[in-house]
């Protein structure tokens, strides 16, 4: 049996290119998932506990927000990437090769997150133009959590 078409009130271009713009947020956001558990288990030094909790909470909540960008991708009728591969060629974040040292991870993780930031920004445009409500919506939460994180971020790096 084939299923019905999509029938949602975004014509299909609108929602392919939504989907485009939220698979490259997923990506970042999977990347930036990853180098938060990363610093997580290997941080060190002076500030260890303070740094160990904040990242455990940032991992946790970047966690579930893969599954609502991907399950955003998937109400667009659009497959949601979910590789390696496909991440790393969707993202704009790279992978980190080697722990750093603690600040350095804050440094690393301030500007995961404002990277992530503008990604989700530069769909704005398509969800506006496209009708589409509940994307713009999910991006709006999205800015809200990286630029309120970044700021407590950089607050640790200022004396």
């Amino acid at each position: 049996m084939t299923p019905p078409k999509i029938n949602i009130g975004i014509p299909e271009p609108a929602r392919v290119e939504i989907a485009q713009g939220l698979s490259k947020l997923l990506a970042d956001t999977f990347t930036l998932y990853l180098r938060t558990h990363y610093f997580h288990w290997n941080v060190s030094g002076p500030m260890f506990s303070t740094l160990h909790t904040m990242f455990e909470t940032q991992y946790n909540e970047i966690w579930t927000s893969t599954d609502e960008i991907a399950e955003r991708i998937r109400a667009l009728d659009e497959i949601a990437p979910g590789t390696y591969h496909q991440f790393k060629k969707l993202s704009s974040l790279t992978d980190v090769e080697e722990a750093p040292p603690a600040l350095k991870m804050v440094a690393e993780l301030l500007e995961g997150h404002e990277t992530v930031a503008r990604t989700a920004r530069s769909v704005f445009p398509a969800a506006e133009k496209g009708g589409d409500e509940a994307s713009a919506d999910l991006l709006t939460q999205r800015i809200q959590y990286h630029e309120k994180t970044a700021w407590m971020l950089r607050s640790l790096l200022r004396e």
